[in-house]
């Protein structure tokens, strides 16, 4: 929890989202600020301007004054209706209004527009002084002023309460897909196979990314220049290696012709099987250095019987010399648009390596079908099987399972592995017999395949 936090906070995107909110946020709580204050001002201004216009109103149109007056209020009325228009006591002794007033004013107040305390309450008076020595205060409640102003500038301030929250989503979503290019390249490498090293297109990209994938364009060049000159060299080395390999074997086949003891024949023996052994090494080794090339050319459907065909009649010795039933048990064919030198790499490395560890008297089954539109190829054997915990080491180079007594390289499988890449193949193991976890299924499946018109039989 504590990792996905710091990468969170860690995350460009993220911190330009948090900026860019605080930012705004901020803006909008000052620029409201000066937009509520501005606003309250304004309709209290606008409320004084109403008193002095009633003011006005009764000093043009002589509207009849006694000696005070209040205006009527009624309980049922609009707050916002309720102003005060009385006559000031004109008595230079007179602190205070007539007892019939609606306030309480004293006749001491300034002609303006001033805010003075009566009955409890805070009033906003304007003062007028009219024809006759006459003054007159119209008036209204402090209370109801400030709400008429506050529910006025609350108005003003609703457009940026109202559109803030709009604009944070709306810079979410923009930022979200300005990074879209960036998560797209960053699933285009994740989804790349391992021997794909070409170029990373730099189409769509914003301009400040771009220099970044130039580089990474040239680290990738490089990376497939050194890994192209290792695979020649193993492979150059492995050639190279054939010919006095070749030379050694012809020697000992003269040897072998000479008069020995039984001792020196025995030990000329060991020394055929190692140079043997040697051999397949090499050979093994030029093989996984072709799988390891980049994508496959185009090549014309294969039929997977015929391939099946080649790879029994090759290695049927070898089954024979440990008595295993080697053959085909699917009726139907299906073809291939693949090399069918690969083809042939790949299933007589699994066959081969299957009839190494199944022991006498077992068997070795090759099957073909189509799923989902593809190829589906199984081959079975009554081996030992692999453990699941050993299944993803099996393909590397050189590994042998733990125990194993059987002759090899361990380069079986992983150049198996190599050509199914190259293929678009995927390659799996399971158990044959899950139920007694024991035998081994080997399952490549093919892409973009289907079956053929016509239908061989079986080959056992």
């Amino acid at each position: 929890m504590a990792g996905s936090q710091e990468l969170v906070r860690q995350s460009l995107q993220f911190r330009l989202s948090a900026w860019l909110s605080i930012l705004i946020l901020a803006v909008a709580i000052v620029a409201g600020s000066f937009s509520f204050i501005a606003a309250f001002d304004d309709a209290n201004e606008l409320q004084d301007d109403l008193l002095r216009q009633i003011a006005a109103m009764v000093e043009r149109d002589h509207l009849p004054l006694g000696g005070s007056w209040a205006a009527e209020r009624n309980d049922d009325s609009d707050p916002e209706d309720r102003v005060v228009l009385q006559v000031l006591p004109t008595t230079a002794g007179s602190a205070t209004a007539p007892a019939e007033a609606a306030l309480p004013l004293p006749g001491s107040l300034p002609d303006g527009v001033q805010t003075v305390m009566a009955g409890g309450e805070s009033w906003r008076l304007f003062v007028r002084t009219l024809a006759a020595d006459v003054r007159i205060a119209v008036g209204q409640q402090t209370a109801v002023r400030d709400e008429i102003a506050a529910d006025s500038a609350f108005r003003t301030v609703m457009p940026f309460i109202v559109l803030v929250p709009v604009l944070l989503l709306v810079l979410a979503i923009l930022i979200r897909r300005m990074f879209q290019p960036l998560t797209h390249l960053a699933a285009d490498l994740d989804h790349r196979p391992e021997q794909d090293l070409g170029s990373v297109s730099a189409v769509g990209l914003p301009t400040e990314i771009r220099p970044f994938v130039v580089a990474i364009n040239r680290l990738l060049a490089r990376v497939a220049q050194s890994v192209s000159q290792q695979r020649r060299f193993v492979a150059d080395a492995a050639h190279e290696l054939r010919s006095p390999l070749t030379a050694l074997s012809l020697q000992a086949e003269r040897l072998g012709a000479a008069e020995m003891s039984v001792e020196a024949q025995q030990r000329l023996s060991a020394l055929r099987e190692g140079m043997q052994r040697t051999r397949r090494l090499l050979d093994q080794l030029l093989a996984l250095a072709r799988a390891q090339e980049s994508s496959p050319e185009i090549a014309p459907p294969v039929s997977m019987h015929k391939v099946f065909r080649q790879v029994i009649e090759r290695l049927l010795p070898n089954a024979e010399a440990k008595s295993i039933d080697l053959g085909v048990c699917s009726a139907s064919d299906a073809q291939l648009a693949v090399a069918e030198v690969d083809l042939m790499t790949l299933i007589g490395n699994l066959v081969d390596n299957a009839i190494k560890y199944t022991p006498n008297g077992g068997r070795v089954d090759l099957v073909v079908g189509t799923r989902d539109g593809g190829v589906v190829v199984h081959i079975d054997d009554t081996g030992p099987g692999i453990p699941p915990d050993e299944r993803a080491a099996v393909f590397e180079p050189f590994h042998r399972l733990p125990g194993s007594t059987e002759t090899g390289s361990g380069l079986g499988l992983s150049i198996a592995k190599a050509i199914a890449e190259r293929c678009g193949a995927s390659l799996t193991l399971d158990y044959a017999e899950p139920a007694q976890s024991s035998g081994l299924r080997v399952t490549v499946a093919f892409r973009g395949a289907g079956p053929l018109p016509d239908s061989s039989a079986s080959a056992r």
